[in-house]
Formats: structure tokens, sequence, C-alpha cells
């Protein structure tokens, strides 16, 4: 989570943004050839999909997070170094989405302005976290005190919110209560148990103060985005729809194609493999026929076979461990989807524009 302050410095930057941007988000462009079944209002640009990643970062960094402190006490996650990460891939997606594909100012703006929040934020828990934690850590152990066992609960639960709904709504609020109803105020490691409840007060109460404002922010410059994405597939498997109980068909058509939705987001992945699994094939995703970006986790030695590779990281709290961002034909992501399968490669998101 944040070190004290974290995010609250961010806000006017935040703001100013999001007044920048009231008039919405940019029109989807008419992506590919023609001959696309896709309704428009349901069509994304395809720049999308590669502008996604780094707010998925913002994420994927916070599950790493979470995972880190289940064992290791906050001050030595690499905090900087994800920093680094969120900006490399940022070029990296930045020169993918401007190579052919209309110029997203808007959403350009939005991840400039959530990195450099999260690098301030990052960085004031590395300086926290590296001379108040790491003293408290010493004193008194990371995890004797049961604020340490709460704050790793909290890590926990905020990654698997935010996976389907938007960081801001967390209910911090609730956190913050639970902190002190719900841990003694005397026990082991006093200093530590201490130290923990200044700084997770800090932390819980100016994020639930900055994610009312940027709310606020956000309802009025946007309207509320689909939660599902529009699919057409060459052939929907017979019986599959129990089991992907969000797929609702809208069209199917002469051709035994079916253009039908899907959920957005985290729930995306699953309906994708779950798809290809069956049987089925994309044919466009959101109005788009051309490319859509995965990301596996994979062994550090994993080797790309004919796959175009955008980028890859490593994973800094598990060196074994890297991620690659890999950029699939809409055509082939069935076919993709199952080969990783095949090979125990650990699909990490699909970005659905």
């Amino acid at each position: 989570m944040s070190a004290p302050g974290g995010r609250a410095l961010a806000l006017l930057p935040a703001l100013a943004a999001a007044l920048a941007l009231a008039q919405g988000p940019p029109a989807a462009t008419t992506p590919g050839p023609d001959g696309i079944v896709t309704p428009v209002e349901h069509r994304r640009g395809t720049e999308q999909t590669f502008l996604t990643f780094p707010e998925w970062f913002l994420v994927h960094s916070p599950a790493e997070y979470a995972a880190y402190v289940r064992d290791h006490g906050p001050s030595g996650f690499p905090f900087f170094g994800h920093v680094a990460q969120l900006w490399q891939s940022y070029r990296a997606v930045s020169a993918a989405a401007n190579d052919g594909y209309p110029l997203n100012v808007g959403y350009h703006v939005m991840i400039v302005v959530i990195a450099t929040s999260t690098t301030a934020e990052y960085a004031l828990r590395s300086g926290y976290e590296n001379v108040f934690g790491r003293l408290t850590e010493l004193a008194s152990g990371y995890g004797t005190a049961s604020e340490d066992r709460y704050a790793a609960r909290v890590a926990r639960d905020y990654v698997d919110f935010i996976r389907v709904r938007p960081w801001y709504e967390y209910d911090f609020v609730a956190r913050l209560r639970g902190l002190w109803t719900e841990n003694p105020a005397f026990g082991p490691g006093m200093l530590r148990k201490w130290e923990r409840r200044y700084a997770l007060t800090t932390e819980y109460g100016a994020k639930a103060i900055y994610g009312w404002l940027i709310g606020l922010a956000t309802r009025a410059s946007y309207d509320e985005a689909l939660p599902t994405t529009a699919v057409l597939l060459d052939a929907l498997p017979g019986g599959v729809e129990p089991e992907l109980p969000g797929l609702r068909v809208l069209e199917r058509r002469p051709d035994g194609s079916v253009l039908a939705t899907v959920p957005r987001y985290e729930a995306f992945k699953r309906y994708a493999a779950t798809l290809a699994r069956q049987g089925a094939t994309f044919q466009e995703i959101a109005g788009n026929r051309s490319v859509i970006l995965v990301s596996l986790l994979v062994p550090a030695g994993w080797s790309p076979a004919g796959d175009r590779v955008l980028f890859t990281q490593p994973l800094l709290t598990d060196p074994a461990r890297k991620r690659v961002a890999l950029v699939v034909p809409v055509a082939s992501l069935s076919r993709e989807l199952l080969r990783f399968q095949q090979e125990g490669d650990e699909l990490e998101h699909v970005y659905d524009y």
C-alpha cells in the first residue's frame, strides 16, 4: 500500500487532467478493414489494447506487493524498480500505439498523470519504509505486530477489488476503522505496532479522501464505461453458455458466426480462455481484427516461439520468473491461448481495449 501521504500529492495534476478531459473520452475510431460488424457503441480503438497496459501495471504491481508482504517487510520491496518498469512499459506501448493508429491524446494524458502519481507515491513509500519502517522491523521483527498481518490482508483484498473495480471505489474508511477495532492496542512488538498504526492511519485516511475526490472528478468528466466487450466468434460452442453466465448473444449471423458481449477487464481473460478451450475463434474484439496485447508470467529463461514480443520485465520479487508482453493477431488469439495453456505458461492478462 502507500506510505503516509501517498497519492495525495498527485491530487492537483490528477484533477487538472480530469478537467482537461471534461469533454469525455475520444470516440473510438473505426478500426480494421471494411466489413466490421461490431456495433459502433461497442467499438474501441486498436491503440487502446496497448495503452491499457500501464493502467494494469498498477494492478500487477500491488499484486506483487501483496504477495511479497505475506512473508517479508515492506522495506525490502523494490519500489523504485517498479517505477522504472512502469515508465519502461509506457515507452514500449506508446511506440506500438503510435505505429499507424490514431493518436489517443486523452489516454496518453491519463497515463502520464497516473504514472507521475505512482512515481511520487512509490518514492514516499520507499523513503518512509527504508527509514522508519526498517527501524521498527529490526526492533520488533516483521509480522510480530498484528497490524502487519492486518495490512497484508488489506493489501490482498485491495488487489482483488481493483481487478474488477476502480481503485478509488475501495472502502479505505472501513479498513481504517478495522485497523483500530480489530487489532489490540497492546501486545507483542509495541514499537512496530504503533508505528504501523501511524503509517496505516495516514495512508488509509489520505487514500479515502483522495479516492472520494477522484471519484467526483471522474463522474463529472466521463460517462460510465461499458462493463462488457463485444466479440465476434466464428461459432458459439454448444453448452458453453452455462459456463459463461455473463455472455450475452446479440446476433446469430447467417454464416454461423455469433456476435456477443462478454465481461471486460479481469473477467475477459477467463472468458477468452474458456471460449478458446471450447473451440471458438475470435474474428473481432471490440470492433478490432488486427492485434491484441497479452502478457504471460513465465520462467526467466523462457524464449518466444515466433511470437512478437513487445517487451519483457523481470519479476523483481521473484527472479526466477519474468513478464512477457506479446502482440497477438486477433484471429490467432484462441490458438495462442491454447498453446500457452498446453506449455504451462501463466496467462497474466488479455488487454481487451
